[in-house]
This record gives structure tokens, sequence and C-alpha cells, in this order.
């Protein structure tokens, strides 16, 4: 019974730290659209980003990224 218990906090310790991993992920992404957002006109020109183009992904949903920074 011990070794299906330790398999157990084993398997829930792994769950766990990829729940955190994203949970840190989703906030990443939320954090930069939010900085983004907050960029006046000057900063979006020396960054090559129109302010309509800024305020597009600014307003994505923290899950609507692209394919290469999914883990």
């Amino acid at each position: 019974m011990a070794l299906i218990e330790n398999t157990c906090y084993a398997n829930c310790a792994q769950a766990e730290a990829r729940s955190s991993i994203s949970l840190r992920h989703i906030y990443s992404v939320w954090q930069s659209r939010r900085a983004l957002a907050a960029l006046d006109a000057a900063a979006l020109r020396d960054i090559g980003v129109s302010y309509k183009e800024a305020q597009t992904e600014a307003n994505r949903s923290v899950w609507d990224v692209p394919q290469n920074w999914r883990r």
C-alpha cells in the first residue's frame, strides 16, 4: 500500500508543477499584453508596431498565443 501512496504523491507533485508553470506562463502573457497596451505612440514607433496592432494584440485572450509559445 505504501508504494501506491508514494506513486500517487509523485504523480500529484508532477501535475502540480505543470499547472504552476502554466499559471506563470498565463500571467506572463497577460502582463506583456498589459505593458504593450500601456505604451505611448513614440514607444510603439520605436518597436515598429502601429497603435491598432498593439490594441489588437493587447485585447487577445491569454490562451490565444502562437504555437511556438506553447510548452
